[in-house]
């Protein structure tokens, strides 16, 4: 087997150049840590000869994000992406503070949504957008694009990026041993089954998708997910002008028992699409339903590329281990009823590389599970109320049509439209007004009673 060309890893590993192991000093006293303090590894050994060395497993924007903060913050970054072209079935939207927070360039943003319209099982349309103001919209983005995008800006930053497939990891022997990653590196060669590889590191970054090897090497557990569906269409550009600015999202049975179908626009085509956890083998069915919901609006189109992928449902029971880290889809975070992935990906990939920059003392330390738990501590803190009110959402307005159709009808009125919008813009639970929310409550018990009569009447039919 081979070994990838790097700096020596001196005192940590077996250098490339020699045939033994250096051995570390560890301190005399125990090691004495910090709760919820992010320097607690302060007390493990410096790092000498080199800088703390990290592999993160996977390009997308959660691999991408955290090896540009990697390396930005001194340490030695390795990126392994199977595939550079990939292009992940992805309703693409992105909220409006990604695109200030990750510094993104508008001509990756193929389309700027401004308005959507919410299409109820008895097709009743609500359009929403109303209280955006002027600069406001959600960003429609081709993950490729994107993905690609964040990639060579980590390159740019400094990181190594190898185009190879992570296969498995050797645990440290001891505290401070190196982990031992395995791969099949590229050589862009079509058909090529690749070069197996190894290299060792201090630290791994686990940001490889809902199939995560990564997170089948710590034992991280399963989770429910959701199997996603998406035909592009090229569609006539006559019709192509009422998309511009418009997304579409469709709920009913008929699209989906417990998600949505979608409509979403891109650069020259749209994104046609629908998911499920609980009726996967029927996704085919699912996907020609919300293409017949949306025929007058794409007839004419030319389907020009199939995809489908899993999709998590709920974060994973283990997201770390020793010095390994779960984030994005590895981890779990996309959320329940909007299946939002992109943001949360990109953003606990910088987080969990925030925290390994902070804890090695940009990267001259050993860092420790407590330096990544830190990562786990702030993402909780900070995002669990969101994912909690989109669970309950999810399980209120999804479980059936006529639920379904009071969720349309809550979506029509403003003050619903700013709070959704507020807090999916900016991702924060938006405290609201209290007389506004008393109101939004006496609807929302009141769409719920009428649906509740209209399921009673459609099970006498």
């Amino acid at each position: 087997m081979a070994s990838i060309t790097l700096k020596s890893f001196i005192g940590l590993r077996q250098s490339s150049l020699e045939n033994h192991h250096s051995t570390i000093t560890l301190p005399s006293k125990p090691l004495q840590y910090l709760r919820h303090n992010i320097i607690a590894s302060k007390s493990s050994p410096k790092i000498t000869g080199r800088n703390l060395r990290v592999a993160v497993i996977g390009g997308g924007p959660a691999g991408g994000a955290a090896a540009e903060t990697l390396a930005k913050g001194g340490i030695e970054t390795i990126l392994i992406e199977r595939k550079m072209d990939n292009a992940k079935p992805c309703g693409g939207a992105i909220p409006l503070c990604m695109v200030g927070e990750f510094d993104l360039p508008l001509d990756i943003i193929d389309r700027r949504v401004t308005k959507m319209k919410m299409i109820s099982p008895s097709n009743v349309a609500v359009d929403i957008g109303r209280t955006l103001k002027p600069h406001e919209y959600i960003g429609m983005v081709r993950r490729e694009v994107l993905d690609a995008y964040l990639r060579d800006r980590a390159r740019d930053a400094g990181a190594t990026i190898v185009n190879g497939l992570f296969v498995k990891m050797d645990k440290p022997i001891d505290k401070y041993a190196p982990y031992v990653v395995h791969y099949n590196a590229y050589d862009g060669k079509a058909g090529s089954t690749g070069t197996k590889m190894t290299m060792e590191v201090d630290a791994i970054i686990g940001a490889d998708g809902a199939n995560s090897r990564v997170a089948k090497s710590i034992d991280a557990g399963d989770y429910e997910y959701a199997i996603a569906f998406q035909e592009r269409i090229k569609i006539p550009d006559d019709k192509m002008v009422y998309y511009e600015n418009l997304a579409e999202m469709y709920v009913g049975d008929d699209v989906s028992p417990d998600f949505y179908g979608w409509v979403f626009p891109k650069c020259d085509h749209v994104a046609v699409g629908t998911g499920t956890v609980t009726h996967k083998p029927d996704i085919k069915k699912f996907q020609l339903a919300t293409r017949l919901r949306a025929r007058d609006k794409i007839q004419g189109g030319k389907i020009i590329r199939v995809e489908a992928h899993p999709i998590p449902e709920h974060p994973r029971p283990r997201r770390l281990s020793n010095r390994v880290a779960l984030v994005g889809d590895a981890a779990g975070y996309v959320t329940k009823c909007s299946g939002e992935g992109i943001y949360f990906a990109a953003k606990s990939g910088r987080m969990c590389a925030e925290a390994i920059v902070a804890g090695s003392e940009n990267g001259t330390r050993m860092v420790d599970e407590s330096d990544l738990r830190n990562y786990l501590q702030k993402w909780d803190k900070t995002y669990w109320p969101t994912y909690k009110v989109l669970d309950i959402l999810q399980k209120v307005f999804y479980r059936s049509n006529p639920a379904r159709e009071a969720f349309v009808e809550m979506c029509a009125d403003e003050y619903v439209q700013k709070m959704t919008f507020d807090s999916y813009l900016y991702k924060t639970v938006v405290p609201g007004n209290p007389l506004d929310d008393l109101k939004l409550a006496v609807n929302t018990i009141g769409s719920l009673v009428r649906a509740n009569a209209l399921r009673n009447e459609m099970a006498k039919i």
